[in-house]
């Protein structure tokens, strides 16, 4: 009996300690990330609608709203799943889609969950089908359905759980079912940062790890940010160690523009996969349209990395485009990687 009981703990200890460690669990970038809503920047609306939710929830001594977080990586899902927890006093348990092969995995997480403690979800859009029923009544009547048997000696037995908030995370909101969406109280959508808040963020790390930067530096570094505070905060890092090796320690725009010229970041924020892919649609592809699989197949990489990390900043940017026939170079992608302009491609 003792050894049933042992099992399930640790399976579930098993299961957070194995799943798939976002990037922005790195324990450097930990460190860089702001505890509480009043020290975050930027999403200023994402921020205002958790503040009121948090005090609301907070007067009626209950959860807040299950919450859904969707958005192109690094800009802050996890972060604001940590500030939830700590606004609300509260335990975080975070786990991933991928990492939930089985209803059991689910279960034993939250069976072990206290009231008012929130799960985080990362990928939640990875989740497999037969695991995401079992979420259904835990979100709604915060319970889960057992069946024992089968055939007709089969009996269903309802196990209550502690009230908790469910905060999930996707890069795809359109790959969610629509009974797991309906059940979210709170949608927000996070989007690319400004300019001006990468320059906060990039002064506020640069304070936290105790570093010089000056007004150039930090506009310099944001510009080739590609709207992403995760992104700022590993640029930030290699500058760093560029200016305390080549340098005297200050990071100025010259030693933003000679460090990240080693790490292969141009100006536009562009990596060498990002120019990959757009040189792949103009010299291959005759600037398109071209078809994702294509693109992937003649650059050997995932379509799910393209999809989900290259593609949203350079349409954001307007270097590319999407149409029904497929992915197309603009003229400013042609622009920036040197090529003339095919005029008869943009007629």
């Amino acid at each position: 009996m003792t050894d049933d009981k042992q099992s399930p703990s640790n399976d579930v200890q098993g299961l957070l300690s194995r799943s798939c460690v976002p990037v922005d669990e790195n324990p450097e970038i930990l460190s860089l990330r702001p505890e509480q809503l009043s020290d975050y920047i930027g999403q200023a609306e994402v921020v205002e609608t958790l503040r009121i939710a948090i005090e609301a929830a907070m007067e009626r001594e209950e959860p807040i709203d299950h919450v859904i977080f969707h958005g192109p990586p690094g800009l802050g899902k996890t972060t604001l799943a940590h500030i939830i927890a700590n606004e609300m006093g509260s335990d975080l348990t975070i786990t991933s889609g991928p990492a939930l092969e089985k209803g059991g995995d689910l279960v034993g997480i939250l069976t072990h969950l206290e009231q008012g403690d929130v799960l985080f979800i990362d990928e939640i859009h990875r989740m497999p089908k037969i695991v995401e029923e079992f979420l259904y009544p835990a979100m709604e009547d915060f319970a889960i359905d057992f069946i024992f048997d089968k055939g007709v000696h089969a009996r269903s037995h309802r196990y209550r759980l502690k009230g908790f908030t469910l905060v999930g995370a996707t890069t795809r909101m359109g790959l969610l079912s629509a009974p797991l969406r309906d059940r979210f109280g709170i949608f927000r959508n996070l989007d690319f940062y400004s300019e001006k808040d990468l320059v906060k963020i990039a002064r506020r790390s640069a304070a936290l790890l105790k570093v010089a930067i000056d007004d150039e530096g930090a506009i310099e570094l944001a510009k080739r940010s590609r709207g992403t505070p995760r992104i700022v905060n590993r640029l930030l890092k290699r500058v760093r160690d560029y200016t305390q090796v080549r340098s005297d320690g200050v990071i100025t725009k010259d030693a933003v523009n000679a460090a990240l010229s080693l790490e292969g970041v141009d100006e536009k924020g562009l990596t060498n996969l990002d120019r990959r892919y757009l040189r792949t649609i103009i010299e291959f592809y005759h600037g398109g349209p071209a078809g994702i699989e294509a693109i992937a197949a003649t650059l050997q990489e995932e379509t799910d990395t393209l999809a989900d990390v290259v593609e949203p900043y350079l349409l954001k940017i307007g270097l590319i485009t999407r149409t029904s026939s497929g992915r197309k170079a603009s003229e400013a992608a042609y622009q920036h990687l040197g090529f003339r302009v095919q005029k008869k491609i943009f007629s």
